[in-house]
């Protein structure tokens, strides 16, 4: 019996791109995989920059959801008071670089005034956008006419995009000593740049930055096109090793869905990202059963962590006057991913008929029983509560 997971970053396409996930999919898609907690990010249409957005967002949550839900507020160029406003929040998202139209924050002036003039904790997406730019237009002149490798996707966002966006933020973070949490860390570069950072800055590392590297696009093509990029086998050794001593803080998903038909478009039109909230968890256990950490570890980066990271009350550890978000798993039992089983209104995975060492059997949120894979039962009632933070206190 273990804590039940919280998954402090998820895409659940809400509203607005509901043919790719929505919040009762992508709550259910939780339950059965552990996660009792989600936060979701902001980049939905319309996006959630405003108070009224993000309330909005907050009660279709509790219309839909299956497990606790929490909704990040994002940051534009223009938008300091209505982030000055929001609370019932887990904090501030920035897109530096991966997105468009408002919500991409890149221009100094405006990233001085969101670190100087708010309180909520910062998040962000870090990647420069004018690097990945300038890789972008080389590439491109170099291929030409021709078809473009999928691989090249991390020619275009490289380690420079992540370290040069990366370093950034910190400068910022520590000027304005102001509480930041670095999203998805992707390299080795970054994980230097942790090592010297204060104990103010944290972060996370996602499944995917893990487990694959740039020798998978040969055999998964799209399906393992991301934003940031995966790296290296050296990078994969440099996240293990921050994890392990502590400089990595979580794991999270980045759970990202798009549809099968979207993700088969040749690159560059395919678009980035891939789901991950149900099978994350058991990818751990499958990780602990092998050696690579022990399953201790495990509860510490993707339950503990997560609710010490975020101030969340209750959550996090099995203990008297914790809230009963409980997740059963079989150690002894294996399970294969498989496209057709997968929850998720995406409908598939990239991890499709992989064999992983440990399945989960129960999950429990608020001690109601949401998903039990024996009795075939996945609920479907909105038990789920709003998250809720301990900033302060």
């Amino acid at each position: 019996l273990l804590p039940g997971v919280i998954d402090d970053q998820v895409h659940f396409r809400d509203p607005g791109l509901e043919h790719k996930e929505d919040l009762r999919t992508g709550s259910r898609a939780c339950a059965a995989g552990g996660v009792t907690t989600f936060f979701e990010m902001p980049n939905t249409k319309p996006t959630t920059t405003s108070v009224e957005a993000l309330h909005a967002k907050l009660a279709r949550g509790s219309e839909q959801c299956v497990v606790n839900y929490a909704f990040f507020i994002g940051a534009t160029p223009d938008n300091v008071p209505e982030l000055q406003r929001a609370e019932r929040t887990p904090g501030i998202k920035i897109f530096i670089g991966s997105s468009t139209g408002s919500l991409l924050v890149d221009e100094q002036q405006a990233l001085e005034r969101i670190f100087a003039e708010t309180t909520l904790p910062i998040t962000a997406h870090c990647e420069d956008e004018a690097t990945v730019r300038a890789n972008y237009a080389r590439v491109a002149a170099e291929r030409g006419d021709e078809p473009w490798p999928v691989s090249d996707h991390s020619r275009v966002r490289d380690h420079a995009a992540a370290r040069i966006s990366t370093a950034r933020t910190f400068e910022l973070a520590r000027r304005y000593e102001h509480r930041f949490h670095l999203l998805h860390t992707s390299t080795a570069d970054e994980v230097a740049l942790l090592r010297e950072a204060p104990d103010y800055i944290t972060a996370e590392a996602c499944p995917h930055h893990l487990l694959f590297h740039v020798g998978d696009y040969d055999r998964l093509g799209t399906l393992v096109q991301m934003n940031p990029s995966i790296k290296t086998a050296a990078d994969n050794e440099a996240l293990w090793g921050a994890l392990l001593d502590g400089t990595i803080d979580l794991i999270a998903t980045d759970h990202a869905p798009h549809t099968w038909e979207e993700k088969q478009q040749p690159y560059p039109k395919s678009p980035s990202g891939l789901p991950a909230v149900e099978n994350s968890l058991m990818l751990m256990l499958d990780q602990a059963a092998g050696g690579q950490c022990s399953l201790e570890q495990v509860v510490e980066w993707m339950c503990a962590a997560p609710a010490r990271t975020w101030s969340l009350p209750r959550k996090g550890e099995i203990a008297a006057g914790f809230d009963a978000d409980l997740v059963l798993v079989d150690l002894a039992a294996t399970h294969t991913v498989r496209n057709a089983e997968q929850v998720t209104k995406s409908g598939w995975s990239p991890w499709d008929g992989v064999t992983l060492r440990g399945r989960v059997e129960q999950t429990f949120v608020g001690g109601q029983r949401v998903y039990d894979r024996s009795a075939r039962f996945l609920a479907d009632d909105p038990v789920g509560q709003e998250a809720s933070f301990a900033r302060g206190e």
